[in-house]
This record gives C-alpha cells, structure tokens and sequence, in this order.
C-alpha cells in the first residue's frame, strides 16, 4: 500500500512540486514533535493539488492538508496516509484594486502583514505575529489582540470537494471563534482577499512592533509550542484557569506547562507527541476537578494518542 501511494501521487505531481516518503512531522510542526507522514506531498499549484486530492479520495487514502504546521500535533506513530503540504508555491501576495490584497493559502501571516504595512494599508497588524499560513487561519478563524480574520476578509478562494475553484464571502464559511464550516464542507483555501483601509506605514509598524513587544514580554517565544494550546470557555481564560489549579510549570517528560503564560504548552527539549498530549490531558483533568470547566484543545490532533477505546486523536 505504501509504495502504491507513493507512486500514485509521484504521477501527478510535477517537477514544481515535491514527493517524500516517511517524512518526519517533527520537521513541519512548530511543536518540533510527531511522527512519520508515509507520503509528504507539495503540490507544485492547484492543479497538482486537485489531483492528489482526487487520487486520495477515489482510493480511500487519508489525507490532511498542511501549513505552517502552527497549530497541529501529530502523534508518534505518525500519520497513515498522504500530508499536503501547501507551501511556497501558494504563496503569492499581491495589491489589487479598490483597495484589496490578494494572498495565497501558503503565505504567512507575518508576510502578509508586512506587505500590507509596505502598501499602506491597515488592518492586518494582529496577525504579524501569529505563527501560521494565511490557509490555516481562515480554516481556524485566527486572530489576537482584538482582530479576528473575518473582520479583515473580503472573499476566500477554495477548492471543492468535487474540484471546482470558487469564491466565497467570509459569511459562506460561517466564521466564528476559531471555528468555520471549511473543513466540514470539504473546501480547502487556496487563496484570500483583503479589504484594508489605507493608514500611514509608520503608525502601521509602530502598532505592529507594539504587538511584537507584548509577544515577547507575555510569552514562551523561546521554545517550540503551537501557540494557545486550549480555546478560550465561555466566560473564562484558559491560562488563568491552570495558572489557578497551580499547574504553572507543571511537566510530563519535557513537555512543560509554560512558567511565562499557562496558557501554553511548550516543549522544552525532546517532548514526544505523547508527552504533549498526556500533559494536555492532565491539565484538563485537573482544571475540570478543581473548577468543573471542561477546556478544548486548540490545537488539531492528527493521528493515534491511545484514546480509550483505541480511538484516534
């Protein structure tokens, strides 16, 4: 089955793109942790990526679509199917008219910002500083310090399921607090536009070194982590709920609770994917005994954790 896979999507993928066998995910997730991809493919442009896409669902391979890998821990064992990667050659930026900015899926958000504060455009600057590729935030709806990407969204390319290319508004995708219908729907982002007002590009970097200052004053930038591990519950802080369970500092192998913000888990050393997860686990639990809050993880979970029942994560 592996060398199958493998050879299959060897003959759609052009010399634009890349094709690898067992790939370590420690490699592309910015929680340095995880195990082997069988097949790690990067499509060299949408075409190319609507085929592997095709072959994957008309064989019945599992397949995921990476980013920056920014919010995402794939277990030990690793993943069983066929890792997408969306990189640079979806990363184009452009300024469009009226006022619009185009970027690619594989564009990050420090990128996009920047080139944004360039333009003379405002609006964007929350995101300088979030870890990801401009795909993933719209699947997860990113945001910090006030902004959210559905404030700032103006239309978002997707591929369908059936592989078609189509442009929808931010209100098709049912935006909310890290959350949207894109995954369900079986749409993956090629690309989005931007509707920014025009602002001074020195006030625009000032605001975004600002942001940058508060980054690195409140948190574990010095270590792998994938940002905020749990989503906030409704009417709480996650952070201020382990910080009061007395979980600061608390570890599992090096996998750490972080002493500078308890909201992120970070990986101090060599922490496995299994160490993460068990020490996320643990900090649920006792955040649940302690306060009856049940936190959710962030972060996307991709492949076996040994859940009861031998489920997946």
């Amino acid at each position: 089955m592996d060398s199958r896979m493998y050879e299959e999507i060897c003959g759609v993928v052009g010399d634009g793109g890349q094709v690898l066998r067992d790939e370590p995910m420690s490699a592309h997730t910015t929680f340095r942790a995880g195990g082997p991809a069988k097949v790690f493919a990067i499509p060299g442009d949408s075409r190319e990526l609507g085929s592997i896409l095709g072959l994957c669902r008309e064989r019945g391979w599992p397949w995921f679509i990476l980013g920056n890998g920014s919010n995402l821990l794939v277990s030990d064992e690793g993943f069983d199917g066929v890792m997408v990667a969306i990189g640079k050659p979806f990363g184009d930026i452009r300024a469009e008219a009226g006022g619009l900015l185009y970027a690619g899926a594989g564009a990050l958000l420090s990128r996009i910002a920047r080139s944004a504060m360039e333009l003379g455009l405002t609006g964007l600057e929350f995101a300088s500083g979030i870890p990801g590729s401009l795909g993933g935030a719209v699947v997860m709806n990113a945001g910090a310090y006030g902004g959210e990407m559905k404030d700032v969204l103006s239309r978002v390319q997707v591929l369908t399921g059936e592989g078609k290319v189509e442009e929808l508004s931010p209100g098709d995708l049912e935006l909310g607090y890290r959350t949207s219908n894109i995954l369900k729907k079986g749409y993956v982002v090629l690309g989005a536009w931007f509707c920014l007002k025009k602002g001074d590009p020195d006030k625009i970097l000032a605001r975004m070194e600002e942001l940058a200052g508060l980054r690195r004053q409140k948190q574990p930038l010095e270590y792998p982590s994938a940002g905020s591990t749990f989503k906030r519950p409704e009417g709480y802080f996650a952070g201020k709920l382990i910080q009061d369970a007395g979980l600061r500092g608390f570890s599992l192998g090096d996998a750490q609770v972080s002493e500078k913000h308890c909201g992120f888990v970070v990986n101090k050393g060599h922490a496995s994917a299994s160490d993460i997860m068990g020490l996320c686990r643990q900090v649920s639990g006792k955040v649940k005994e302690r306060f009856g809050v049940e936190l959710e993880l962030e972060v996307k979970c991709l492949g076996n954790f040994g859940y009861p029942g031998g489920g997946k994560g």
